[in-house]
């Protein structure tokens, strides 16, 4: 599919001259006392006027000003690898203190003595995320990393279009001392008016739980992968020196920045196979001063730009599609590239699961893109074999469905544990002669004439449960996974498909809050009653929540059943009409103000089980209803 490896840059012609030869181009000294004085302090007028406008509306000229900056850039990076560590952090340290991650700087300082090399490239993809919720804007700012006609040094990295070679070490040192020239600025502007600065706080990952698929990544499979990539089409020669850093980053604990490598050079190897599967001009692969660069964002797409079915799927297959999409697209997910790029995570306390995920993944795809012979070679070793088993049967996690079906399981559980509680044996009597209570009845007969009616729409393979209708209390659970681990498609869901599933997931939330008050209301009276606290009308209240609840269990039980099924079915409101889908989801909202109301009722402030049977017997009928004119979903599968 892709042919030899005849690239040797990422970068248009016009970013490559900016990047890595406009900077050099200015020759003669620039005398470092000018940029900072002896006390340390940084002089910005000798960087903004170095900082060129042009033309009638005087807008930045980013090429003059890189070539004026070139100078000051290299007496900087001089200075700097004139110190000590120890004289760097004396001087420095202090000044970095106010972004959110100064551990940082000494880290970069250390990889400023390198040659162009990967150490450069991390260094300054880490540099701008910390920096990116609190750039102002600057100019100088602007020339180096806020504008596709500057350097642009953030996008070209993170978006894995230059190699190391092609990074200049004196731009890390001058982006190294803007930043301490900022915390100066900072401190100045915070003692003028009396403000306190405080960071916020980094965020938490979310489901990454649910994403831990792959087993943590052996000796074995990084002997694999760093064999292989040295012949895998998926990596271009020029970035092989990424690969190699985030593997030695894996294997020193550095999990950040392993994945921090690792998805930038996930974007630049499917890039290429992007533009070689849809046949697309080479422009695709190279970082441009004057379009839009091809990212993630339209290579996971459906549709390209020009409104052509993107091939990329079809190659990959759904499953790594899938993966792709979990870990950085879905609002429930990690997006790692989001959170790593925007400076939100704190990168020492990076996840291991996370780097290792990543890397089995990445493993994969390297050698789906090596010759036959290679693949044939590893692709039988028992650990590689276990990682392409894995990677092939993959199905999303971080999709509204999954979290939909997480949703149901865990509130079946919690319904589940009921019977489990402890009741008082004479109370249980009492509340036992309390059910004939006529709207209960005519609440079970309904419950029992919709659960007769949803067996005829039962999925053949699940006819084990025959008889719904007398089906066991403890036999819901099973059901419930049963229907929960159907495979649905889930890559590029429509919007109407989507609108449903939140609807869906408002009701399962609300019937797990019902849950929770109830076996929190269970285990309070419970133990008032045991320590004799309960006055009169609390006793009385206590039986009337016994005798509901038997009545609730089987109604929340009913509603995630129906949940289940129509989640089976969810595709086909693509072929309701526009009335039809909106008399659909005017129903499931009446669903849904029912599970609403009945947190409220169950809630401790108002404890009105009675009023709860009112309240499900009209539930119930307009189920009954709506079923009987055959507009559910499960009706038209």
């Amino acid at each position: 599919m892709l042919v030899g490896d005849p690239i040797t840059t990422c970068l248009s012609p016009s970013v490559y001259d900016m990047i890595c030869k406009l900077g050099f181009e200015v020759r003669g000294n620039c005398d470092f006392n000018n940029i900072v004085t002896e006390n340390g302090e940084v002089c910005w007028k000798t960087i903004t006027d170095c900082v060129s406008c042009a033309g009638s509306d005087q807008s930045l000229d980013h090429q003059a000003s890189v070539r004026l900056l070139g100078p000051v850039c290299e007496a900087v990076h001089f200075h700097f690898l004139s110190l000590t560590k120890g004289q760097f952090e004396i001087q420095y340290i202090p000044w970095f203190q106010w972004t959110s991650f100064p551990e940082l700087f000494p880290e970069i300082f250390d990889a400023l003595g390198s040659l162009p090399s990967p150490a450069i490239s991390l260094s300054l993809m880490k540099l701008t995320s910390c920096l990116e919720r609190a750039l102002g804007d600057m100019n100088v700012l602007k020339v180096f990393i806020g504008s596709p006609c500057g350097l642009n040094l953030r996008n070209v990295l993170w978006h894995g279009f230059a190699s190391p070679q092609e990074i200049p070490p004196k731009y890390c040192s001058m982006m190294l001392l803007l930043t301490a020239g900022l915390g100066q600025l900072l401190k100045s502007y915070l003692q003028h008016t009396e403000v306190t600065l405080e960071h916020r706080s980094f965020v938490t990952l979310k489901n990454l739980e649910d994403l831990i698929v792959f087993p943590d990544v052996t000796s074995e499979v990084l002997w694999v992968l760093e064999r292989v990539m040295m012949k895998s089409t998926f990596i271009l020669k020029i970035m092989l020196p990424y690969w190699k850093f985030a593997l030695t980053k894996f294997t020193s604990h550095r999990f950040a920045d392993c994945t921090i490598l690792l998805l930038s050079q996930l974007e630049a190897g499917l890039r290429r196979v992007f533009a070689a599967v849809n046949q697309c001009p080479d422009r695709l692969l190279t970082a441009e001063s004057t379009t839009l660069y091809t990212t993630f964002d339209e290579i996971l797409a459906k549709h390209m730009n020009d409104g052509r079915i993107n091939q990329l799927p079809l190659f990959l297959g759904e499953p790594a599609m899938e993966f792709l999409w979990d870990f950085l697209n879905h609002q429930e997910g990690p997006r790692l590239r989001d959170r790593l790029s925007h400076g939100e995570i704190d990168l020492l306390e990076f996840p291991r699961e996370a780097a290792s995920q990543l890397l089995a993944f990445s493993t994969v795809l390297v050698l789906r893109c090596a010759g036959e012979e290679e693949l044939s070679a590893f692709k039988e070793e028992a650990a590689i074999k276990g990682l392409f088993r894995l990677a092939e049967g993959y199905s999303s996690r971080c999709h509204p469905a999954f979290q939909l079906k997480k949703q149901v399981l865990s509130c079946g559980k919690s319904i589940g544990s009921w019977p489990l509680l402890p009741f008082p044996e004479d109370l249980s009597q009492e509340a036992a002669r309390l059910e004939g209570n006529s709207e209960a009845n005519a609440c079970n007969s309904l419950i029992t004439k919709i659960l007769h009616e949803l067996f005829h729409h039962m999925p053949e393979d699940h006819l084990a449960f025959r008889d719904l209708v007398g089906l066991p209390t403890e036999k819901w659970p099973q059901l419930l996974a049963e229907l929960c681990n159907i495979h649905i498609p889930t890559l590029f869901c429509p919007r109407g498909v989507l609108e449903v599933l939140v609807v869906l997931r408002s009701i399962s939330a609300q019937c797990q809050r019902v849950s929770s008050q109830v076996t929190t209301s269970l285990q309070l009276r419970h133990r008032q009653w045991v320590e004799r606290r309960l006055r009169s009308r609390q006793r009385q209240n206590y039986v009337r929540m016994l005798n509901s609840i038997r009545l609730l269990s089987r109604v929340l039980y009913l509603t995630l059943l129906l949940i289940a099924l129509e989640l089976v079915s969810i595709h086909v409101i693509q072929r309701k009409g526009t009335q039809e889908h909106q008399q659909y989801l005017k129903f499931l909202k009446s669903i849904l103000q029912y599970t609403e109301n009945l947190v409220t009722y169950t809630s401790q402030e108002k404890n009105k089980w009675n009023e709860t049977i009112g309240l499900t017997h009209t539930a119930l009928l307009k189920i009954w209803t709506f079923n009987k004119k055959k507009q559910m979903l499960m009706h038209s599968a």
